[in-house]
């Protein structure tokens, strides 16, 4: 089962040595999504971080700087992806680029085959977002016939429940207020989801 950290959205303090150090932690993917940060912020965050994790960077926004990084993973939100069309999405899959969305409704999973793979949430009650609830019963099982994009789970992910998301059919979890709600705690709580991390 894959592990992905989503930045916090606010700036955390010594941001870009935590992000490395998480990397070095053994990290696969880091999605950097800051909706309230200028063009300046994410680049100037992305120049303290080591040039050789770029590829393992997926941008939320400000897709344009991608090439000065030699980034080639892109995230589209559900307003941005609703905002763009297939034509859209087949140019930047023949530039390079492996793309990745979110959705609140497991209905719309079928049609997003361009994307490699979809946040789905929140899984659980989000840790980040208080009031942000699950409408998922204890039951739930994904239903992956026909469905091409992996499904990762998104929201109030922490180590007691990753055995549950795995169980409920998920391929991955994506984890963000596990980690930077105490930013001080949060390499060492990624190195705990890593060893807790179902095959």
């Amino acid at each position: 089962m894959e592990l992905i950290v989503i930045s916090n959205q606010a700036a955390v303090a010594d941001e870009s040595s935590l992000i490395n150090k998480l990397f070095i932690a053994g990290l696969k993917y880091f999605h950097l999504r800051k909706p309230e940060s200028d063009v300046q912020t994410v680049k100037r965050l992305l120049n303290a971080v080591a040039p050789r994790f770029y590829e393992r960077i997926a941008l939320h926004q400000f897709h344009e700087i991608a090439a000065d990084y030699g980034i080639k993973r892109l995230h589209y939100n559900e307003r941005a992806r609703e905002a763009s069309s297939p034509i859209q999405w087949q140019s930047k899959l023949d530039d390079g680029f492996t793309l990745s969305t979110s959705i609140h409704d497991i209905s719309g999973l079928p049609g997003l085959t361009p994307f490699d793979y979809v946040f789905y949430g929140p899984v659980f009650d989000s840790i980040s977002k208080p009031g942000y609830q699950s409408k998922l019963g204890a039951d739930f099982k994904l239903d992956k016939t026909n469905i091409k994009p992996r499904v990762i789970a998104l929201g109030g992910v922490k180590i007691a429940n990753l055995a549950n998301v795995k169980a409920m059919g998920f391929d991955g979890a994506a984890v963000l207020g596990t980690l930077w709600n105490e930013p001080d705690e949060a390499l060492e709580r990624f190195k705990q989801l890593k060893e807790n991390l179902p095959a």
